[in-house]
């Protein structure tokens, strides 16, 4: 009787692994085919990544070592760059108009996402948010005309504050193709982009950090500056950071605006690349070589800010 137990025992045992084997060869294929699925999506993206994202940096890094198309690597397109002081002066400037309309945008944007997460409205709060969506995408040449024709020489309202109360805004020294008309454009699209990072990050703070300083004593303007500011400012911070990026790399709006008013560093590449005044491809990636290299410390930055948010947040 047991060496017969023992027998139906090894029956039954063998039985279930060769049903387990059986049911998992279907379930084998399932993964095979849904890997062999994500590789064949994968492989394309890699690819565009591979040729219209490394390979032109690689390209451009390579135009700047060479000089103007010789053999040999050489640093005399790097010598230009700070030999000539308008190089410098387009880098100071880009910088300055990045950093202005950078700490303008994300002043304002993280004060207008909080009231905009304040309200209770929500047709109201999704109807601004979808339009700080088409505003922040909203730029190049047709956001330039629509600034030239507000607030151009003839623009509606210049016209409008002359006819009206006899104020004109070009001869109190404004005008929308020097500088702080640029400011004033850039603004346009980072204030809205500002918006749309900072309401995940409002999102984030939790009702009862708030009601745990509140029966600790604090004050609403102690929580927001013990509690809550500290929480956010990685996030502001990032932000910030994405808006540098935005407006470093912002070319058709500044060239449709001020192009020969305010040196920038894309369109001196573009006068170097299309010969308006001469044709200089060394310089040209030594420029643009210059760029990537703010811009990496920019999102080394970003990404670093962002990080430390994420772990407040439980990401």
């Amino acid at each position: 009787m047991l060496v017969r137990a023992r027998d139906e025992r090894e029956v039954q045992t063998q039985t279930s692994v060769a049903s387990r084997e059986i049911g998992g060869q279907p379930q084998r294929r399932v993964w095979r085919l849904a890997g062999l699925i994500a590789w064949s999506v994968l492989i394309p993206f890699l690819l565009f990544c591979v040729l219209f994202e490394l390979l032109p940096v690689i390209i451009t890094i390579q135009g700047s070592l060479t000089n103007g198309g010789t053999t040999g690597l050489s640093l005399a397109s790097y010598q230009r760059l700070f030999a000539q002081a308008s190089n410098l002066r387009a880098f100071q400037n880009s910088i300055a108009l990045s950093l202005v309309t950078a700490l303008i945008g994300g002043l304002v944007g993280a004060v207008a996402a909080y009231g905009l997460a304040s309200l209770r409205q929500g047709w109201l709060r999704n109807l601004l948010v979808s339009f700080c969506s088409i505003a922040a995408n909203f730029a190049g040449v047709p956001l330039a005309f629509a600034f030239i024709a507000t607030l151009g020489v003839t623009g509606f309202v210049t016209v409008a504050l002359r006819n009206w109360l006899h104020l004109d805004l070009y001869t109190l020294g404004f005008s929308i193709y020097q500088f702080w008309g640029l400011v004033l454009v850039y603004v346009y699209f980072q204030l809205p982009l500002m918006i749309l990072v900072t309401l995940p990050a409002l999102s984030g703070l939790r009702p009862e950090w708030r009601e745990a300083a509140v029966n600790l004593g604090a004050s609403p303007a102690s929580y927001w500056w013990r509690v809550a500011l500290p929480i956010l400012f990685p996030s502001l911070v990032a932000g910030t950071m994405l808006l540098f990026a935005n407006a470093f790399g912002a070319f058709a709006t500044a060239y449709a605006l001020a192009q020969g008013n305010i040196n920038l560093v894309p369109i001196l590449i573009d006068f170097l690349v299309n010969g308006n005044v001469t044709v200089d491809f060394g310089l040209g990636d030594a420029l643009a070589v210059g760029m990537m290299v703010v811009l990496l410390t920019v999102v080394a930055l970003y990404t670093t800010m962002l990080r430390r948010a994420n772990r407040w947040l439980g990401r």
